[in-house]
């Protein structure tokens, strides 16, 4: 799937005399479109920038009119029609009435200027305010990692376009580059004009996206010179005391500091303009190493070295982004615009649930983007021309070198409880994406058949390199029994890296994509509109497509199984348990890119009265994501550059004498060197991750209807949506037993390795979540006049998923035999949200704004092993049981009801310093009543084959989500 241009500019449509010329006129900047109404009157004027323009079709015809991002608005020019001054087409305009954008199919909502500059913030990440919008959740953990998620999918099935350019990761989890595991903030927010959040029902133009999608519009220079310079601060003084702290009766030290500036105004007047920005951001937060999932029973019992690695710690931050804007309009019918972005950012991370600060990584990430595009316009058509180039790579590396520890319980070694010592290997990584695309997008606006139409369709073409290290060559990670009397002093297992051979543990592969659509906006009449569009895509990824299965894996996978009957080979025992390996051999021409990427996507709204008063909309679509890299490249870099995994067996663990099953000698704590040289010249051991040669791109199945309604100076809307994703990647283990059982025993068969390597891991599709949403909104738009506006969002939610993992970005599923077992659990979303911001404008030069968010608490999803017999209950045949549980939340006004509860409130006093420059103060008070917001859950789901009522609850002294009660301080100057 590709990253196609989507727009983020306005369209103005209507009628007028016929066959006359319609010009638009940009107030700030003199950008001047024009047009000529057709023989029925009806004019449209496409993919203008955002802003105020004065729209005339002729003398006494003069409207002024303020355009939203993103939004398609409707502006009749009757002849004898009074001038109306400062109309807003968009829902939020800083100075104008409010005309909202009535008659779209799409379920979506703006997030204004004025939000950006009222609404209180934990983070200067401009995406913050998207928790606003109805089905949208953006979060804030303790240790400064931010996060945006819609319905119950996972932040990945996110895109974002800035000045119509995906952001998309490729390769990683979070969504869009540089957004996975930061504290960062992915644009200078300085430069963010306004945005438009759509959580489902998007047009066809939209591309790799599965949940929501965030259209943003940067600002540009006016033909006046404007700016602003800021800074912010708060510190350890500024904060109360977080759950771990108040246990310890003592602060971590930590400050949070944002500064930055903005300028922008003309070259040429009317003609060419230009906008700088820049934002730097120095964070040391606090965060609480906590354990992981395990009873507090066994936590006690950890090595007195380790339970003194548990508490409060900090993880220092830096990050500067800077943004710059030029544009050029040679003549009305030509526009050129260049761009580029800047982001590069430092960080100490990886500490918190399950891991001690001296398993920290070091942690660079840095995203370039540069954009020229050309527009050029005719009466009935527009054409923009667009040349991008991107560079984005995320380059964790561990802050220690030597032998890592980890601790897990004795009864079940897939959960860990607290790692200590050197970072994993595995958290060393080197993955990016960079490369070129060119795109075209052509737009009709002149066609009439039993209505309007106005016709958009585009191509791409884009050829970008993927880059993926998945694992650094140091830190053996060795593991150690915790059990009810102690921990034993012998580890059971280690597990470091060993290169294989003439192979690389870095893969490189040019990603070609291409992407087509057509998109029919049709207005029948006056009542009925109707989207009508589809779009297809293609990408091939030639590290998968032409990958081959070694040939010395190909021959162990139908040797004689060692484990069996005489004869017969370990690929018919995987054929007993309905693992059939030619499915995961490749020979290099036998994978094929998938061609039937085909979206179509229908929507339509009816306004009842032709007013835009009440209008019911609704729609259905199909929408692709992608499969990140970071999946695919396993099948490379796991055989590549292996994580070994040797057992030392004892009273808890057995496994057949091998290479991989030896007596432990403290001599193996010397060094890696003595490690490999157990392996070497052996591929025993080294895992084998084989993807399906059949895989197919994630997607989803969209489905909404609602009521939008204008009543007074309120806007309301109710809509119930369904958004469902399929075919998500996920891995199993592909081992057998030698009669093709995945449980005998009340085991699995980890001990099934393949003939001379270790564990089959094998991807297939199949990892799905379905989530419907009531969508509840009421907005009261601010307006000078009034001197205040509030946004009302309610979302009921309910999820599920068919894997029983809290993070929803994981990929593995190693409880069942193929996902299709797995039961469908709740997913770990709140049930209900609301969410209330607004401002007001006081007397003295003073602002106020607020938030209120409450939420219902998420459930904790996790595999109940406690002690029942196999095959045991539930569908797994160890006796543990997938569960999702609802631990008990805290009081607002009544009953144990909210997991989230938070007030944030701010102040702000603006005042003139000299002529056009003004100065201001601001304090923001978050979450002022200290509501301790908790993000760890103690699982206890019980013992001696009894399950516990109550499986999980809070952790009392663990982290939380968003921030304790802290006071920021914020100085300005605007010029």
């Amino acid at each position: 799937m590709i990253s196609f241009a989507q727009s983020s500019d306005a369209n103005l449509r209507g009628t007028a005399a016929p066959n006359v010329t319609v010009t638009a006129r940009n107030v700030a900047t003199g950008y001047t479109r024009v047009t000529t109404s057709g023989k029925d009157g009806s004019y449209a004027l496409v993919s203008l920038p955002p802003g105020t323009y004065q729209v005339d079709a002729g003398t006494g015809t003069e409207h002024t009119v303020t355009l939203t991002v993103a939004s398609t608005s409707t502006l009749n020019l009757a002849a004898a029609a009074p001038a109306v001054n400062a109309q807003n087409l968009g829902p939020v305009t800083v100075s104008a009435t409010t005309l909202p954008e009535m008659t779209t199919s799409e379920v979506g909502t703006l997030v204004s200027q004025r939000d950006i500059a009222t609404v209180p913030q934990i983070t200067r990440n401009f995406l913050e305010f998207a928790d606003t919008v109805p089905g949208m959740v953006f979060t804030v953990q303790q240790n400064g990692n931010t996060s945006l998620q819609s319905g119950g999918q996972a932040p990945s099935g996110i895109n974002v376009y800035i000045d119509g350019i995906g952001q998309k990761n490729y390769v990683e989890n979070g969504g869009i580059t540089g957004q996975n595991n930061t504290q960062g903030n992915p644009f200078p927010q300085l430069a963010i004009g306004e945005y438009k959040v759509v959580t489902s029902n998007y047009k066809a133009e939209y591309d790799q996206i599965s949940s929501a999608a965030v259209i943003a519009e940067t600002k540009s220079g006016t033909n006046e010179y404007h700016g602003e310079v800021f800074g912010d601060w708060t510190d350890t003084r500024m904060r109360s005391m977080t759950p771990s702290e108040t246990a310890t009766g003592e602060k971590t030290p930590s400050h949070d500091k944002e500064y930055g500036f903005s300028f922008g105004g003309p070259i040429i007047k009317d003609k060419a303009h230009f906008f700088l920005a820049y934002e730097g951001k120095e964070y040391d937060t606090p965060i609480t190493v906590v354990p992981g999932a395990a009873s507090q029973q066994l936590i006690s019992q950890l090595p007195a070295s380790a339970l003194a690695q548990l508490g409060p710690s900090g993880l220092p931050f830096k990050e500067n982004l800077y943004f710059l804007k030029f544009d050029y309009e040679p003549t009305n019918r030509d526009r050129i615009e260049v761009s580029g972005k800047y982001r590069h950012e430092t960080a100490i991370t990886g500490t918190g649930t399950g891991v001690a600060a001296s398993s920290a990584l070091n942690q660079i990430n840095y995203d370039r983007r540069f954009d020229i595009r050309w527009d050029h316009s005719a009466d009935a058509w527009f054409n923009r021309l667009q040349l991008t180039y991107e560079n984005a790579f995320f380059k964790p590396s561990a802050i220690n070198i030597g032998n890592g520890s980890t601790y897990t319980p004795y009864n079940d070694q897939n959960t860990s409880i607290l790692t200590v010592g050197a970072a994993d290997p595995r958290g060393t990584q080197d993955k990016g994406q960079k490369g070129p695309a060119i795109q075209d997008d052509l737009t009709f606006n002149d066609l009439e058949w039993h209505g309007d139409h106005v016709i958009k369709m585009g191509a791409k073409y884009k050829l970008i390199q993927l880059i993926a290290q998945d694992a650094g060559e140091f830190n053996p990670q060795f593991t150690y029994d915790v059990t009810p009397t102690g921990t034993l002093s012998e580890p059971y297992q280690v597990l470091f890296p060993i290169a294989l051979p003439g192979t690389s543990p870095i893969v490189r592969t040019n990603d070609k994509q291409f992407g087509a659509y057509i998109q029919d906006d049709w207005t029948v009449d006056q009542h009925l509109t109707l989207n009508l569009g589809v779009r297809w895509d293609y990408e091939e990824t030639p590290s998968y497509l032409n990958f081959v299965t070694p040939q010395s894996v190909v021959n162990a996978l139908y040797s004689q199984n060692p484990n069996a009957a005489p004869g017969v080979t370990y690929a018919q025992s995987l054929a007993l348990g309905g693992v059939n390996v030619n499915d995961y051999i490749s020979n290099g021409h036998n994978r094929h890119a998938q061609k039937n990427e085909f979206q179509p996507r229908f929507g339509f709204s009816y306004d009842i009265n032709g007013d835009q008063q009440h209008v019911i909309h609704g729609g259905v679509g199909r929408s692709y994501d992608r499969t990140i890299y970071e999946i695919l490249q396993l099948e490379q870099t796991k055989l590549a550059l292996a994580e070994a995994t040797i057992t030392f067996p004892n009273q808890y663990h057995s496994c057949t004498p091998s290479p991989n099953c030896i007596p432990w000698n403290p001599a193996y704590l010397s060094g890696i060197g003595v490690l490999q040289g157990l392996l070497t010249g052996t591929t025993a051991g080294r895992e084998v991750d084989l993807m399906n040669n059949h895989l197919k791109t994630p997607y989803s199945d969209q489905v909404s209807i609602g009521m939008r309604n204008q009543l007074g100076d309120w806007i309301t809307d109710v809509t119930w949506a369904q958004v469902n994703r399929f075919q998500g990647v996920v891995f199993t283990l592909g081992n057998r037993w030698p009669n093709g059982a995945f449980w005998q025993g009340g085991g699995q068969p980890w001990s099934q390795s393949i003939p001379g390597f270790g564990n089959l891991i094998i991807a297939n599709n199949g990892l799905t979540q379905k989530t419907q949403q009531v969508l509840i909104s009421a907005q009261k738009p601010y307006t000078p006049e009034s001197g205040w506006g509030i946004n009302i969002a309610y979302t009921y939610t309910k999820a599920k998923q068919n894997n029983d993992n809290q993070d929803v970005t994981d990929q593995y599923a190693f409880d069942e035999a193929t996902i299709q077992d797995y039961p469908y659990l709740t997913s770990a979303v709140a049930k209900h949200r609301l969410v209330v911001s607004g401002s007001n404008d006081a007397p003295w030069g003073l602002l106020f704004g607020y938030k209120l968010t409450l939420a219902t608490p998420i459930p904790g999803i996790n595999l109940a092993c406690y002690g029942a017999p196999a095959p045991g209950n539930g569908s797994l045949g160890s006796g543990c049981l997938p569960y999702s549980y609802t631990p008990s939340g805290s009081r607002f006004l009544s009953g144990p009801i909210f997991g989230y509860r938070s007030i944030d409130f701010q102040i702000t006093k603006n005042f003139k310093i000299y002529q056009n420059v003004s100065g201001y103060v601001r304090f923001d008070l978050l979450n002022a009543f200290n509501w301790n917001n908790y993000s760890d859950y103690i699982y206890n789901p019980g013992q001696n084959s009894v399950l516990n009522k109550v499986l999980v609850s809070y952790d009392p002294t663990g982290n939380i989500y968003g921030t304790p009660r802290e006071v920021k301080l914020t100085l300005g100057v605007k010029f």
